[in-house]
């Protein structure tokens, strides 16, 4: 999902600086919106990044704590499986 997001950024991005380049004159705003634009392709990159991580980190600390108790249930088993199907859905 995450190369999704980036590929919709990185074509947002190249599609606004395109309309702005278009009268063939870059202007002190065209540059400032172009920047902007790059800030926030990578600021939405680092966010998918971060996310990620974190999302690994609460996945297996939730298995951790279901399994505490020494008994495994069916809804332990429900939950850890839909935890997995998460982390497949997102690409880890």
């Amino acid at each position: 999902m995450d190369d999704v997001k980036h590929t919709y950024r990185e074509g947002e991005k190249q599609t606004k600086q395109a309309m702005r380049d278009a009268d063939g004159n870059e202007s002190l705003t065209d540059k400032v919106g172009n920047v902007g634009d790059e800030v926030r392709e990578k600021a939405g990159d680092t966010g998918d990044t971060i996310n990620r991580g974190v999302g690994d980190t609460t996945d297996s600390g939730k298995a951790a704590w279901r399994r505490s108790d020494g008994d495994e249930s069916l809804s332990d088993k429900v939950g850890n499986a839909g935890d997995e199907l998460r982390g497949d859905v997102r690409g880890r």
